[in-house]
Formats: C-alpha cells, sequence, structure tokens
C-alpha cells in the first residue's frame, strides 16, 4: 500500500502541477487570486482519499491556523544554530539571540505601524495578548465588548478575577449586536454616552463570517467618550494588515499561528502607560529589577510581562512573517482574498440548500472567512466528507463565537472555509464542487461518530510515517472529545 511518505515525494507529478506553482504571481501577468500569493511549507502535499486515490491538500482552515511561509521556516532553520539564552547571558550565542529577539520585536512593531510611545509585548497569541490586557485595565475601568466576539475577546473581560488582584471582578458589558451596521454604530454611541468605559474591546475581523464594524468610525465614537480601544487583530492583521498610527487605535493583539509563522509566538502593542504600571501577567525571572523576601520592585514592559525564558524563535519567525508580508505590493492581499471571497459565495449560494451565515448586510468588504450550513445536515459530517472524499480542510462547530452562532441561528454549529496566501482558485472550485455534489448525490463512503467526531467507517487509509501517530482516528477523537465544539 502506497504510504503518504511515498506520495508526498510524488506530489507534483500527482497534482499535475511542478514546485513552480507555488511562486508568487507578479505584476499583471496573473488574476487576482487564481494562484497562491505567497509560497507556504506543504502546498503540494498530497492526502489519500477513501476511494484510494489521492490528492494535493486543500487547506481552507486558514483562519483557525494558517501554514507557515517558506521565508519563514527558512528563517527558522537559519537562526536555529545561534539560538542561547537572551537578555542575561554574556556568552557570544547569547548576545547574538538577544539582538536578534529585540529586532524581532521592532519588526512586529512596525508591522502594525506602532506609534514612536508604543511597546511591543511578545506573547504566546491572541488569546494571551487580551488576558494580559485585561490585568492591566486601571482599577475600577469598565470595559465594552459585543456579543459578536471570538471567546478570547469576550472571556477575559466578564469572568471574574480578571483584575489585578484575586478575586476582582472587572466590570463589564455586553453590547447585543444590531441588525446593521449603522444600527449597532448608534447602540455603541449610546451606551458610550450612557456609562463612562475605560476600554471598548471588539474584533478587527470576525473568526465566523469575516466582517467587521469600520473602525474609524469606532474609535471616534471611543475616544469622543474617553474610552481606549483594544481590537483583536487575529482575523484583521493576517488579512489586511494594520496600522495603530492611522487608525489611533490603542490596542492590539494578534497571533503569529494565524500569520503564517506557527511557532508558538504572538503579540500585544500598544500605549505604554497601562503596561508600564499594570500588574505584572506572570510572576518570575526578566520581570524584575529586584527581589527581597519582603517586596519586589518591577520592570517596565514589555520585560515587566514577558518573565521566564522568552520564545526566541517564535518571534524571530513572526517578524519574518510580518516582513514577507509587508514586501507584498499595496493591494495585492486585498485583492488575491476579495477575488477568492466573491468565488466561494458565489458559488456556495447557487447550490441549493446551502446559506451563508452574514451578520450584518451592510458591512463592508469582509475578510476571506465564509461560513455556511448545508439544510440540516450535520457541520462534522460535512467536514469528515469534504477530508475523506475531496482531501479538503475545513472547520466545523461553533467557532469559540458560541454566542454568535446562536444569534446567527447555528446553535449546533456550521462549516467554516478560510482563505490564505497559499489559497488558489482550484481550491475554492474544489469546495464548492464538493458542496454540490453532497447536496445531489450524498456521501459515497460511511461515517460515524467516534467519541464526538464524525469519521469514516473502518477507514483504511493510510498515514504519514511520523512518529507518535498511531491511528488517525483515535488522535482525531481524542484531541476532539464529546464536549469540545469550537
Amino acid at each position: 500500500m502506497t504510504t503518504i511518505t511515498e506520495l508526498l515525494a510524488c506530489a507534483d507529478e500527482v497534482s499535475g502541477t511542478s514546485s513552480a506553482a507555488t511562486t508568487p504571481p507578479t505584476g499583471a501577468r496573473a488574476t487576482a487570486g487564481s494562484g497562491p500569493l505567497l509560497p507556504v511549507v506543504g502546498a503540494s502535499t498530497t492526502v489519500p482519499l477513501v476511494d484510494g486515490t489521492s490528492r494535493t491538500y486543500a487547506n481552507l482552515d486558514c483562519a483557525a491556523s494558517a501554514p507557515a511561509l517558506e521565508p519563514v521556516a527558512a528563517r527558522v532553520a537559519e537562526v536555529l544554530p545561534l539560538y542561547a539564552s537572551v537578555h542575561r547571558g554574556a556568552g557570544y550565542l547569547s548576545q547574538v539571540s538577544t539582538a536578534l529577539y529585540e529586532a524581532s520585536r521592532q519588526a512586529v512593531a512596525r508591522f502594525v505601524d506602532a506609534r514612536a510611545d508604543d511597546v511591543c509585548v511578545i506573547t504566546r497569541n491572541t488569546t494571551d495578548s487580551l488576558n494580559l490586557l485585561a490585568g492591566v485595565v486601571p482599577d475600577g475601568g469598565r470595559v465594552l465588548v459585543l456579543d459578536v466576539e471570538h471567546h478570547a475577546n469576550l472571556l477575559p473581560w466578564v469572568q471574574r478575577g480578571t483584575g489585578a488582584h484575586a478575586g476582582e471582578s472587572r466590570t463589564a458589558t455586553v453590547l447585543a449586536l444590531r441588525p446593521t451596521v449603522a444600527a449597532t454604530l448608534d447602540a455603541l454611541r449610546d451606551e458610550l454616552a450612557r456609562t463612562p468605559y475605560a476600554l471598548l474591546a471588539l474584533t478587527g475581523a470576525s473568526n465566523v463570517t469575516g466582517e467587521a464594524l469600520p473602525l474609524d468610525d469606532v474609535v471616534a465614537l471611543a475616544h469622543a467618550a474617553g474610552t481606549r480601544v483594544a481590537v483583536d487583530g487575529a482575523q484583521l492583521v493576517p488579512h489586511r494588515g494594520f496600522s495603530l498610527a492611522a487608525t489611533d487605535v490603542d490596542y492590539v493583539a494578534f497571533s503569529g499561528h494565524k500569520t503564517y509563522a506557527p511557532y508558538g509566538a504572538g503579540a500585544l502593542v500598544g500605549r505604554r502607560d497601562w503596561l508600564d504600571t499594570g500588574t505584572p501577567y506572570l510572576a518570575g525571572g526578566g520581570a524584575v529589577r529586584d527581589v527581597r523576601t519582603d517586596r519586589t520592585l518591577w520592570q517596565p514592559a514589555p520585560a515587566r510581562h514577558e518573565a521566564g525564558s522568552p520564545n526566541v524563535i517564535g518571534a524571530i519567525a513572526l517578524a519574518q512573517a510580518c516582513e514577507t508580508l509587508a514586501e507584498l505590493p499595496a493591494g495585492a492581499l486585498e485583492a488575491h482574498e476579495q477575488a477568492l471571497r466573491a468565488r466561494l459565495v458565489e458559488g456556495l449560494s447557487a447550490v441549493d440548500g446551502v446559506r451563508v451565515a452574514r451578520i450584518w448586510p451592510d458591512s463592508p468588504d469582509p475578510v476571506g472567512v465564509v461560513t455556511f450550513t448545508i439544510g440540516d445536515l450535520n457541520p462534522g459530517l460535512v467536514a469528515a466528507y469534504l477530508s475523506a472524499e475531496h482531501g479538503i480542510g475545513v472547520r466545523d462547530g461553533r467557532f469559540c463565537a458560541h454566542p454568535l452562532l446562536a444569534h446567527l441561528g447555528a446553535s449546533q454549529g456550521a462549516v467554516r472555509a478560510s482563505i490564505g496566501v497559499g489559497t488558489t482558485a482550484e481550491h475554492v472550485d474544489r469546495l464548492v464542487a464538493a458542496v454540490a455534489a453532497l447536496v445531489d448525490r450524498g456521501t459515497q463512503a460511511g461515517y460515524e461518530v467516534v467519541d464526538g467526531c464524525w469519521s469514516v467507517v473502518d477507514d483504511t487509509r493510510p498515514l504519514v510515517e511520523v512518529r507518535g501517530l498511531d491511528h488517525l482516528a483515535a488522535t482525531a477523537a481524542a484531541a476532539c472529545g464529546p464536549a469540545v465544539d469550537d
């Protein structure tokens, strides 16, 4: 039986393309969205299908975790031999690693166009960044959020114990979205006028539909009321880029694993004062200036919130991703996504029984995230079918946005396809054709729920020869479980 390892060796032959297919299009020679915008690791990876054939994997799950850019992987390989302890090491490689780490911090800050007095804290991811920010909001400061948020930008504000002292409750208000963007902005304006808030936290782009409120309008409303603005940039930053200086947003948080640098780093960038004086995120070495048994003197930010040995390689990877994306021609990223998103929405909308989710009918320019349902078909079954019979990776569930899914009438979940710089028109067309085939004739294989996860009955597909991967269905079920529906 042919293994995945053997298939990978002949991926170009199987897919009918050469490695040159991953070269990004240049100038007017390429139609936006027809090919990949940037080369990503694993673009030619081939996966087995249940009918015994194989196909190049169509990764339409970039909103969850995006593959590494090839320049990012190359940069990591380059710096790994230089890795050593940072900030306090006298050795030559320690000095090199420290310089690389701090240079990476500067590159990440430049990518989001940080102001001269902003600070960039290297974190694990967006969730980490927003929990950090929740801990430095001044005592008594009220926080306003919308119910469209990912749990990472909802739970830190509404749960107890997010303040400077254990058990303190930071008062948060969750504002229900309105039927239109205009009406939602009016509701925000009224709420900000009625109650003083220290911070308004909102998504830069929904991880469910790609939609967002216009940031310029939101920032103007908030700042007029004396309220700071924090943006969950997990989907916005890698899909559109972002400028703190141009938008006058106070804080932005984003993740490396969604910005084509899946090496465990993220960032929180914004106003220095709260970060300089707020409670340190972690207590430990590196965050302190002097420690005695009866008192501790803390460093200012960013060191104040980076206790322990930092993720040097992750920071370098994130910086390289930022620099690679910044080198794209103006408008190229947006044009690539708009073309593919329009193609995907148009194709899905033409299939009987398919409903594409939208939050607001008047929301402009959503990023490349499309969520849909197919009649009464279980989203988990749809996702399993797309993978096993067509080699397509999508997301199913409630996407860590349970209140929003309930509002959209999909409390039991939906299917999400998301576009990235490695996505091509063929990926989109394959998904649309697969959905149409499912509606027309159903699945060709048998499926069952195992420990809460949909899988192929008696799946005999070979696996990649990777240590620790014993059985695909069992591994997926162990990670999934009946209680996990994100």
